[in-house]
C-alpha cells in the first residue's frame, strides 16, 4: 500500500490560492497537522476560531459527554445560506412530512461525522483540514450546499487514546510494529466513557452522546451522511459503494449515488496512486450504524475506512514495507470528505428530489405493528426510545386484528385492548419503523458485519403482531398517574416486581439502608393479587426515623406504586413471616475489569449499575483479582471475556470458597469457558453430534463462506423459562434471547436450568449457521449451580448486550438482589 503524499493533489494547493482571512490549522495550532495528535480542546479551539473569524461558518454546542467534554456542530455554507439557515432546515423537513409546508428545498445538506471511535483518530485531524479547504478554496460548492461537521463524535475516547499515546511515544516516533506506542492497553480508546461502541448505538441511543446527536440529526435530516473510520494498518482505503447484504428497503437511488460517490473518490485516489477498495466487508443491514441509520432515514449513508486504527500512532511500518503516517491518513480522509461535498453539490437537485420520494413509505409489507400493553413500564420504555427518534405511535381500540404473531411465528388473530401500542409504517419515518419492528430482516447474503436480528418486540419482551393491513387506532390514551399515600399504622407496604424500573426502586430502598423482602410464592391480600417476586417492606424490619415518609419519597421519585396493608396474614399463599418471604440485604457488588475482560461487556454492566439501577459497585482489575479478599463482597460479576490467565486454579478455588460461603458469582458469555468441564463445577460444554475428521476439500474461494456454518451472528431463539425460580421472577414461561455465538452448554445436572432451549429449537430471526444451529436444542441459556450456601449463575447469552436488549435486564437484577440475599453477612 502506497502512502507517499504527492502535494500536487488539487485539494492541497497552497500559496496564493489560500485566503489570508483565516489561518490554516497548522498556523493556528503551531504545528503541522499529522506531526502530533491534537487534543480535543484544541480541536474545539480551532473550530471556534474559524466561526468567530468567518461569518459564513456557524458553531453550535449540542451537548456534553460523561466526562464533560463539549460536543459541537459546525455549519459551513455560503453567506446567503447561513443567513437563511433556519428556513433551509424547515424547507428540508417539509419535504419529509415531519413538519407542514410546501417549500421547495434546492440545497444539498451534507453531514460529516468524525472520530466516533476514539482511537481512529486521524479523522478529527482531517476535519480541521477539511473545514479550512471548504472556506478557502471550495467556496463555489457552498452556494448550493450546507455542510454540517461534527469534528469529534467521541471526545472521551479520543482523549483517552491521545493522552496515552503522548505519554508513551518515542521521539522521534518509532515505526516498529512491536514498539509500545503501537499497543494500546485495555480498554483502548475506541469506546466512550462507559466503553460503549458509539457506532453501534445510533438506533438504540443508550449513550448520552448518541441521544444528543440524534436530537440534532432529526432536527436536520441530511441528504448525505459520512462516518469516518479507520481499520487495520495493512488495509487500503475503503469507500462506497458498500457490500451486500443491503436491506430490502434501501432504494435504487441510494445504491446508485453511492457508486457515483465512489467513482468521484476514485478519480482523486487514482491520480495519486493510492490504493482503495469498494463493495467488500462493510454491508448495509444492521440499523444502528452511522451509515445505516441515516440510510433508513432517507439519506445516502456511507462509511469511509482509512488504514491505521489505534496501532498506527504517528507512523508505523506496514507489512508491505511502507510507513503509514498520520499525515497521510488525515490527507486521505480530507480527500474523501471534500470529494463527498463536491459530488453532492453537483447533484443537489437530484438529492432533494430522491430524498422527498423516500418518504412516501408505500412499499412496506406490514402496515401496523401492534404491541400488547400488559406492562406500563415496558411500554413507557419503548415509547421513550421512539420519542428519541421522533417516531409516532398511537393506541389501539378494543377489538381484534390478524397478523404475524411474534410469539408463535404464525398468522393469527390477536385481541387488542385500549392502551395497546400501535406503530404504523404510514408516517414520515415509516421506513425506519419497518426496519426496527419487522419480525425478521431478509438476508440476501449470510456474510455480514454484525448481528442479523434486532426486532424491537423481541428486544423489549412484547406480545405483538405485525399486520399487513392498517389497524385502527387513536392518538390519545389516558395516562394512569401513580399516587401514593402513607399509612403510619400500616403493617407493611407492597410493590410489584416485573420490570427494571422496579429493580431501580429496590436499589434506592437498599441505598437508604432499608430492608425489603420478596415473596417466593404468589399471594393475595385485602382484595389484591400479587405475583412471585413482589416486594414486601415490613415496618418491623425498618425501625428507622420517618420510615413512611422516606419510603413515600423514594416511591414517588421512582414513580412506583406502593400499597399499604394492615396485616401480614394473607388470604391465599404464605404469610409475611414465612421463610419464603425472604429479606433482601444490601448487596456489596464487585465487577471484574482489565485484561482478559471484554471492555464492551464490562461497560454494559458498569453502565447498567450506574445509569439504570443507580446502585454502587466496586470495579476490580484483573491484575490483582487473584489477591482480592472476596469475602468483602456478596456478588462478583465476571463479564464476557477470555480468562485463561486470570482465572487460574488457585483463583477458581478462591471463587468456589466465596460461593460456598454464601456469595453469588455471575458469569456472562465467554466467562463460562473458565468453568466448563472443570472439576468442582457442573457446567459442561455441549459436544457436536457431527464430529468429523474428513479432509477439507472445500475450494479456497469457498472456505470463508463454509466457515460461517459454525457461527451464529446475532440471531433470536425462543427459550423455555422456569418462572418459579427467583432468577426468572417477573418473566413468563418463554423468553426470546439474542444469541451471539455458537457456544452451547448441556443442561445442568446439579443445578437449576432456569432458561433453556428445548428439543427442536430453531432460530426465529437472524442468521445461524447450519452446523451451529443444530447444537442449540437441549442446551442451557441461564442456570444456577448451588454451591454451599451460595451459587454460580451461568448466563450463556449476554442479557445486557449493547443495553438495547431491554427484556434481559431483569435477569441480572434478579441474580444480584434475589439470590442468596438473605444470607447472613
Amino acid at each position: 500500500m502506497k502512502f507517499k503524499i504527492f502535494f500536487s493533489i488539487a485539494f492541497l494547493t497552497i500559496g496564493s490560492l489560500f485566503s489570508q482571512t483565516v489561518q490554516s490549522p497548522s498556523e493556528f495550532l503551531g504545528y503541522e497537522i499529522g506531526s502530533r495528535f491534537t487534543r480535543h480542546h484544541k480541536v474545539v479551539d480551532y473550530f471556534k476560531y474559524v466561526s468567530n473569524t468567518l461569518t459564513n461558518v456557524k458553531l453550535e454546542k449540542y451537548g456534553e459527554t460523561n466526562e464533560h467534554r463539549p460536543l459541537y456542530l459546525s455549519y459551513i455554507s455560503s453567506q446567503e445560506n447561513i443567513d437563511d439557515l433556519e428556513n433551509i432546515r424547515k424547507s428540508n423537513l417539509s419535504q419529509t412530512g415531519i413538519i407542514d409546508g410546501n417549500s421547495v428545498n434546492k440545497k444539498a445538506i451534507v453531514w460529516l461525522s468524525y472520530n466516533v471511535h476514539g482511537n481512529e483518530a486521524s479523522s478529527t485531524e482531517s476535519s480541521m483540514l477539511t473545514i479550512y479547504e471548504l472556506v478557502t478554496n471550495k467556496k463555489d460548492w457552498l452556494k448550493n450546499t450546507v455542510i454540517i461537521m461534527d469534528p469529534c463524535v467521541n471526545p472521551d475516547g479520543r482523549d483517552r487514546y491521545v493522552n496515552w499515546y503522548n505519554q508513551v511515544k518515542s521521539t522521534p516516533f518509532d515505526v516498529d510494529q512491536d514498539a509500545k506506542e503501537h499497543h494500546e492497553p485495555w480498554p483502548g480508546g475506541r469506546p466512550n466513557h462507559y466503553l460503549f461502541d458509539l457506532n453501534r448505538d445510533w438506533a438504540w441511543a443508550t449513550q448520552v452522546e448518541s441521544q444528543q446527536r440524534i436530537k440534532m440529526y432529526n432536527k436536520w435530516m441530511p441528504h448525505v451522511h459520512v462516518d469516518f473510520h479507520e481499520q487495520g494498518i495493512n488495509s487500503p482505503y475503503y469507500f462506497a459503494p458498500a457490500a451486500a447484504p443491503f436491506h430490502e428497503v434501501i432504494t435504487e437511488w441510494q445504491t446508485e449515488f453511492q457508486t457515483q460517490v465512489g467513482k468521484n473518490h476514485a478519480s482523486y485516489f487514482d491520480k495519486e496512486g493510492w490504493l482503495y477498495f469498494t463493495k467488500e466487508s462493510f454491508d448495509l443491514l444492521y440499523p444502528s450504524y452511522g451509515d445505516t441509520y441515516p440510510i433508513y432515514m432517507g439519506a445516502i449513508g456511507m462509511t469511509y475506512e482509512q488504514a491505521g486504527h489505534g496501532r498506527a500512532g504517528l507512523g508505523i511500518d506496514t507489512n508491505e514495507g511502507e510507513v503509514l503516517t498520520l499525515k497521510a491518513r488525515a490527507t486521505h480522509h480530507m480527500t474523501t470528505g471534500l470529494s463527498t461535498v463536491e459530488i453532492s453539490s453537483k447533484n443537489a437537485e437530484k438529492l432533494n428530489t430522491e430524498f422527498k420520494k423516500f418518504f412516501k413509505n408505500n412499499n412496506s409489507d406490514y402496515k401496523s405493528f401492534v404491541l400488547k400493553n400488559d406492562n406500563d413500564d415496558k411500554t413507557d420504555r419503548l415509547k421513550s426510545l421512539l420519542d428519541k427518534h421522533e417516531i409516532k405511535y398511537e393506541f389501539a381500540n378494543s377489538g381484534s386484528v390478524k397478523g404475524y404473531n411474534y410469539s408463535t411465528q404464525k398468522e393469527e388473530k390477536f385481541t387488542t385492548s385500549k392502551g395497546d401500542l400501535i406503530i404504523h409504517t404510514d408516517q414520515p419515518k415509516g421506513t425506519m419503523v419497518q426496519v426496527l419492528f419487522e419480525p425478521k430482516a431478509k438476508l440476501v447474503d449470510s456474510l455480514t458485519y454484525d448481528i442479523t436480528a434486532w426486532s424491537l418486540p423481541y428486544a423489549y419482551g412484547f406480545n405483538a403482531v405485525a399486520s399487513k393491513t392498517k389497524v385502527s387506532s387513536t392518538t390519545n390514551t389516558t395516562a394512569q398517574s401513580i399516587t401514593n399515600s402513607i399509612d403510619k399504622s400500616a403493617y407493611a407496604y407492597i410493590a410489584k416486581w416485573n420490570t427494571i424500573k422496579d429493580a431501580t426502586f429496590l436499589a434506592a430502598i437498599l441505598k437508604e439502608n432499608m430492608t425489603p423482602r420478596f415473596a417466593e410464592k404468589s399471594f393475595s391480600l385485602e382484595g389484591n393479587s400479587y405475583e412471585k417476586g413482589t416486594l414486601v417492606i415490613l415496618r418491623n424490619d425498618n425501625r428507622i426515623a420517618n420510615f413512611d415518609d422516606k419510603l413515600l419519597e423514594i416511591a414517588n421519585n421512582n414513580n412506583r406504586k406502593i400499597q399499604a396493608v394492615s396485616t401480614g396474614f394473607v388470604d391465599t399463599g404464605l404469610d409475611f413471616g414465612s421463610a419464603s418471604v425472604k429479606p433482601i440485604k444490601k448487596q456489596r457488588v464487585a465487577l471484574l475489569s482489565g485484561d482478559g475482560t471484554s471492555s464492551l461487556s464490562f461497560g454494559e454492566v458498569w453502565y447498567f449499575f450506574e445509569q439504570e439501577l443507580k446502585y454502587p459497585l466496586t470495579v476490580i482489575n484483573s491484575d490483582y483479582f487473584s489477591r482480592t479478599d472476596f469475602s468483602n463482597y456478596d456478588v462478583i460479576i465476571l463479564p464476557d471475556g477470555r480468562y485463561g490467565s486470570v482465572l487460574n486454579q488457585n483463583t477458581l478455588d478462591k471463587l468456589s470458597t466465596f460461593t460456598r460461603s454464601g456469595g453469588t458469582l455471575i458469569t456472562i458469555g465467554g466467562a463460562l469457558n473458565s468453568f466448563a468441564d472443570k472439576k468442582g463445577f457442573s457446567l459442561k460444554r455441549k459436544k457436536s453430534k457431527e464430529e468429523t475428521t474428513e479432509s477439507n476439500l472445500t475450494p479456497y474461494a469457498n472456505q470463508e463462506r463454509k466457515s460461517i456454518g459454525n457461527l451464529i451472528t446475532g440471531a433470536i431463539f425462543k427459550s423455555k423459562v422456569d418462572a418459579t425460580h427467583p432468577l426468572a421472577f417477573g418473566y413468563t414461561e418463554e423468553y426470546f434471547s439474542l444469541k451471539l455465538s455458537g457456544s452451547t452448554f448441556n443442561y445442568l445436572e446439579n443445578g437449576g436450568n432456569v432458561a433453556y432451549f428445548e428439543k427442536g429449537t430453531k432460530n426465529i430471526s437472524g442468521y445461524a449457521g447450519s452446523k451451529a444451529v443444530k447444537n442449540v436444542p437441549e442446551s442451557l441459556l441461564f442456570g444456577e449451580e448451588k454451591m454451599g450456601s451460595g451459587s454460580i449463575i451461568y448466563m450463556v447469552d449476554n442479557p445486557l448486550f449493547r443495553s438495547f436488549w431491554d427484556n434481559g435486564k431483569l435477569f441480572v437484577a434478579n441474580a444480584v438482589f434475589l439470590l442468596n440475599s438473605d444470607n447472613l453477612k
